[in-house]
């Protein structure tokens, strides 16, 4: 019963992530991208209408890697502990390499997700 339920949470993010950024994209994203009152960061729109994109996928990211992690877990196993170390790590990774190429590494988000990433990677290879 535990089990099925963890199923149908981690089917549940998958989906809500997957409605995030198809609706977000078709009715937020692309009408925010069309005005022209958006803040100028490192001087022009363009890069913050970049962050605002980039951000909003990125929730969907990380939802998708949570919903990985509810599929590791057995419930009343212990050995869990290396599949969601890894999955963090991969979750932050892509994170990382989102921030970075869509801001051209101006966005420093790319920084700190990089650096969970490898923290979870050696906490994982030397446990």
């Amino acid at each position: 019963m535990e089990n099925q339920l963890l199923i149908a949470a981690s089917a549940l993010c998958f989906l809500i992530g997957l409605i995030h950024s198809v609706l977000g994209e078709r009715y937020i994203l692309i009408r925010l991208m069309r005005g022209e009152k958006v803040p100028k960061l490192f001087g022009s729109s363009f890069f913050t209408k970049r962050v605002l994109r980039f951000a909003w996928h990125l929730t969907t990211i990380a939802w998708w890697g949570y919903g990985y992690v509810l599929l590791q877990i057995t419930p009343g196993d212990e050995n869990n502990y290396q599949a969601i170390l890894y999955t963090t790590c991969a979750v932050f990774l892509i994170s990382g390499a989102i921030a970075f190429a869509c801001s051209k590494g101006k966005h420093l988000a790319w920084i700190v997700f990089w650096t969970i990433s490898a923290l979870t990677y050696y906490v994982a290879k030397h446990s």
